[in-house]
């Protein structure tokens, strides 16, 4: 067996002027060696977590089947394309220790990663290390960035907060520390230099020097990308086709919202770089998120699709209700059918993600055949604000360690028992986690 070209290292990383641009996983990447005898290098498994806010009608979330025969419910309709890397999980429970009285919504986004009720402390900020940022400690050493926060509402001008609750508890779900909340990005430029912003300086003239220069970050690495096609044979060539053509689309898609936001007055809530839509919004946050992913830039992403108390509307979707005061629908049949249409719509978003993972190549399968992905809200009805049976599920392939394709229903489990058991799956084993009782069967989760 020949080999014709020589394999160039994971982290290839090409810099221009206030650029620097990781590569996906191409197969000269693969050691030659190992292509020799045939064995695949293992597959990196990568987490992330999409969070919604105020809660769900759960009849129409939860399937009535268990096992591989559930139905598609109508507000997991649009997930269909994806049931076989599905598992939905029912019986998951949420609920708060005994402390401070209120502050369901807090109670909610806090626990959700963290599994611990703020706050256990009256003096300052306090909660619990959140899973997500267990997973970043351990596998951050693999990459340039230890895990993203993203969201699409803006912590600074959120609205009203949780009463006797600091903004802190509904404003982020990633806690590094017990003390240490996270903050969120929701400007997909801001995120866009992050990741492939000259990392080595932070001299905000470098990158205006190269915006000056060049009309895009890419032309910054035009000779660099020239010298390295010619070391890739046909198929890597592709895939890196097909990569930088997707950065440069999301440029493109920055610098439009950017053109549109100074054309539009007034501003304000309307930052530069965020598009004028939700969807498009979301969209791009997602595709930042996927090239992330590729690039092996990180891979811990937390995404918050809003944050409890949000007062969006969409009237896109015939919802121009505020989400919030519209989530305590008191069971009035109009209420609630447009809180559940703004659940099937923010489900349709996510199945955008999964959509885009999929049809990303990752080694010998897809970023989504390579990954844990978690989808859900902090309570249930948002009505009753209950911590019962939460809507959770859990989507990708987990590098082999999942299977879908099933509804699994637990009995009255602390949702800090699933954090445990995917803790295990991402080879980041930990003892204990807020509330945890144990682990889920993990033959059930990978299908055994």
């Amino acid at each position: 067996m020949m080999i014709a070209k020589k394999a160039i290292p994971r982290r290839t990383l090409l810099r221009g002027l206030g650029a620097t641009l990781a590569l996906p996983l191409l197969d000269s990447m693969v050691p030659a060696m190992t292509a020799l005898a045939r064995t695949p290098a293992k597959a990196i498994n990568r987490f992330g977590v999409v969070y919604v806010p105020n809660g769900m009608i759960m009849p129409s979330w939860t399937p009535t089947a268990e096992g591989a025969g559930f139905e598609i419910t109508p507000t997991l309709a649009p997930l269909a394309p994806f049931r076989e890397q599905l598992l939905v999980l029912s019986g998951l429970n949420c609920i708060p220790s005994p402390g401070r009285p209120g502050g369901a919504h807090a109670k909610a986004t806090t626990r959700f990663l963290t599994d611990v009720s703020p706050p256990t402390s009256e003096t300052e900020l306090d909660a619990g290390i959140s899973m997500d940022q267990i997973v970043a400690r351990e596998l951050g050493k693999y990459t340039q960035l230890a895990s993203l926060e993203l969201a699409i509402e803006s912590g600074d001008t959120a609205g009203a907060c949780d009463q006797g609750f600091a903004c802190a508890y509904t404003n982020t779900i990633s806690w590094r520390t017990a003390n240490t909340p996270l903050p969120t990005q929701n400007n997909p430029r801001a995120v866009f230099e992050r990741l492939f912003g000259d990392s080595g300086s932070t001299d905000p003239r470098v990158r205006l020097a190269r915006m000056q220069r060049e009309r895009s970050l890419l032309d910054s690495v035009t000779e660099e990308v020239a010298q390295l096609r010619g070391a890739l044979g046909a198929g890597d060539g592709a895939k890196l086709s097909e990569y930088l053509d997707s950065i440069r689309d999301v440029e493109r898609r920055i610098q439009k919202a950017e053109e549109q936001s100074d054309q539009q007055l007034p501003v304000i809530g309307n930052p530069a770089g965020i598009p004028s839509t939700f969807d498009e919004h979301v969209k791009l946050m997602f595709d930042l998120e996927v090239l992330a992913y590729q690039s092996d830039l990180t891979r811990v992403i937390t995404f918050m699709m809003g944050r409890e108390f949000s007062g969006v509307t969409y009237p896109q979707i015939g919802v121009p209700d505020a989400h919030h005061p519209m989530s305590h629908h008191q069971n009035e049949p109009e209420k609630v059918a447009k809180v559940a249409r703004i659940n099937l719509y923010h489900v349709t978003l996510f199945g955008y993600l999964l959509d885009k993972l999929r049809a990303t190549p990752d080694g010998d399968g897809s970023l989504l055949d390579h990954m844990t992905m978690v989808y859900g809200a902090g309570m249930a009805d948002s009505n009753a604000h209950s911590p019962l049976n939460i809507p959770i599920v859990v989507a990708g392939g987990g590098a082999g360690r999942l299977k879908g394709g099933r509804h699994i229903r637990y009995k009255d489990l602390p949702l800090a028992n699933l954090h445990l058991s995917l803790l295990d799956k991402l080879d980041v084993p930990w003892d204990r986690i807020g509330d945890s009782t144990g682990r889920l069967d993990d033959q059930q989760l990978a299908g055994v």
